[in-house]
């Protein structure tokens, strides 16, 4: 049997592929692979974070941050595992990431806000990974996400969201935090209230 007759019917048959293709030089491209959909698979990111196989947990983090790797969300706004020669769907809860851990350099307008997910990114908040701030449907409490790469975000977990706001400051009519020399909206400063 040849490999690719071995690997017709294993839908990550190319992940191995892509863990070479990173080598130690950073992240695969896998935004300049077009390779073709293959259907989805039984794989879930639920909202804390945990990333689930045939509904069980995928507790080996290694095999997770390999799995992240060569995650990517489209403009479909689907999410899918992308390899060389395959693309295959998983479902996202919220977001990919999440922010477990947060450290702050300087002070006031001059301070710098760096987030570390659960995949071990670290990422300042600043133009490239910029925050936004969304309100959870049913509870009008706030969740800010920061953006990691491409277009997948790390939310931040609630703890550490309470440590953002006591890092913030009113900017005219808004609420927010500075980081990298940038102010960033976090709600309008007459709804403060609402943010616990």
């Amino acid at each position: 049997m040849t490999k690719p007759e071995r690997d017709a019917g294993n839908p990550l048959a190319g992940l191995k592929e892509a863990e070479r293709a990173s080598g130690k030089k950073g992240m695969p491209p896998v935004h300049l692979w077009n390779p073709p959909f293959c259907g989805d698979i039984d794989m879930r990111i639920a909202q804390d974070g945990l990333w689930y196989y045939l509904n069980s947990p995928i507790g080996r983090k290694p095999l997770m941050k390999l799995f992240a790797s060569v995650l990517r969300h489209d403009e479909d706004g689907k999410y899918y595992l992308v390899t060389p020669v395959e693309k295959c769907g998983i479902r996202v809860d919220d977001a990919p990431f999440v922010a477990i851990r947060m450290s702050v350099e300087g002070k006031g307008r001059d301070q710098s806000i760096t987030f570390e997910t659960n995949t071990d990114d670290i990422v300042t908040i600043d133009a490239t990974h910029p925050m936004r701030v969304a309100v959870e449907a049913g509870t009008e409490g706030l969740k800010p996400y920061v953006l990691v790469r491409g277009r997948l975000e790390a939310l931040v977990s609630r703890a550490l969201f309470y440590d953002l706001v006591a890092l913030g400051t009113v900017e005219g009519d808004w609420f927010g935090v500075w980081s990298a020399g940038r102010f960033w909206p976090m709600q309008r400063a007459a709804e403060i209230g609402a943010v616990a």
